[in-house]
């Protein structure tokens, strides 16, 4: 992936500004100690997230960190593990594997990760070394050159190498022989994220030595949030044309890219979803909203509108899982409904006869956060 418009001298300056205020605007705590820029960001929203009862009860749910490396590769690949906690554990539980857009970590989605766990799925938040919330450090006057580098096609292959890695890693770790089923595992990711989910789903390079594919035959399934096209490419279509796996594309009519010298909207999205391979694929498109709103960040969007998303997404994504894992179909197309006021636009399967409410896991997860059913 690259940037595909050059940047200009004046267009350097303005996202050198624009990055600036970012920071300044960031880098404090709530009692005004300068802290760093990750621990900081993440904890506001994450501390604004319980506030918006958007996360579930401490117990509901653990996390263990790990900060592993590659020796292959000579790289360090963080990660942060969501787990059901064990009293409820009686079997070997599903894994989702998530890699954050650029600029974040392995704490950024943590409203995902953590009500995915407390309704019995593993979630393991992976932290890209080369894309991460360090492109946020250091000299100001050279962040361009950063993102820049970060959005290439070398750092593209990395992440989904990190993504099968950490699969590697978790997998082998004794701790957690009979608690994650290496049979049931999905891949997830927001903007750069969801590209390097679509690579892990099967997308492939065209290049002159033949076709390059990074699929790992582990995961069943996706969630593709925000998936920008893979810029750079020829026929950014035909990259996804290989993928064979079951699909959950989620965007936004306002799901916008916008930053000097890169520009990415919504019919980007629809693009990339019609051109996904496969024959089971879904689509949910949310009203207005914005790029960031899928982050952890509650005011990107809208105030009202971002938090009723995120129970949305959260609710959805629960149902895909379901519907793949669980051999339970229909059951997205009929939580979609209970969305239908905040939906732009929805496709998937549609639902079997017999299918009720109480089929899906998600209407259980509605009530214990205590919001109204549909």
């Amino acid at each position: 992936m690259r940037f595909p418009m050059p940047i200009n001298h004046s267009t350097r300056l303005l996202l050198t500004v624009a990055c600036v205020v970012l920071l300044t605007a960031c880098a404090a705590t709530q009692e005004g100690r300068t802290t760093g820029f990750v621990e900081s960001w993440s904890a506001r929203n994450q501390a604004a997230l319980v506030e918006a009862n958007l996360m579930p009860q401490p117990t509901a749910y653990e996390i263990k960190y790990f900060q592993w490396v590659d020796r292959d590769r000579q790289r360090e690949v963080p990660v942060k593990l969501y787990l059901p906690p064990a009293a409820s554990r009686r079997e070997p539980v599903p894994l989702i594997a998530f890699s954050h857009g650029m600029g974040g970590s392995r704490e950024s989605y943590s409203y995902l990760g953590a009500n995915w766990a407390a309704r019995g799925y593993a979630s393991l938040h992976v932290q890209h070394a080369g894309s991460d919330s360090r492109l946020w450090s250091g000299n100001p006057l050279v962040m361009v050159s950063r993102l820049q580098s970060a959005a290439n096609e070398t750092e593209a292959v990395n992440r989904v190498r990190d993504l099968g890695f950490a699969l590697d890693a978790v997998l082998a770790d004794p701790q957690f022989a009979g608690v994650i089923d290496p049979a049931r595992i999905l891949a997830a990711g927001h903007s750069y994220g969801a590209n390097t989910a679509l690579l892990a789903a099967g997308a492939e390079f065209s290049r002159s030595q033949g076709k390059l594919t990074y699929r790992d035959s582990r995961v069943l399934g996706a969630v593709i949030i925000s998936a920008p096209p893979f810029h750079g490419e020829t026929d950014p279509e035909a990259v996804v044309r290989p993928i064979g796996i079951p699909t959950l594309h989620i965007t936004a009519t306002g799901d916008e890219i916008r930053i000097p010298g890169y520009l990415s909207d919504y019919q980007d999205r629809l693009r990339v979803f019609t051109a996904t391979g496969g024959s089971r694929k879904a689509l949910v498109a949310f009203r207005d909203g914005s790029h960031s709103m899928f982050t952890d960040r509650l005011g990107a969007g809208g105030r009202d509108l971002n938090p009723l998303v995120k129970a949305a997404t959260i609710d959805l994504t629960l149902a895909f899982f379901e519907e793949i894992l669980g051999g339970t179909k229909g059951c997205l197309a009929l939580r979609s409904a209970g969305h239908k006021n905040l939906l732009a636009r929805f496709e998937s399967e549609p639902r079997s006869a017999p299918l009720i409410e109480s089929d899906c896991v998600a209407k259980a997860w509605m009530a214990a956060l205590g919001r109204p059913a549909e």
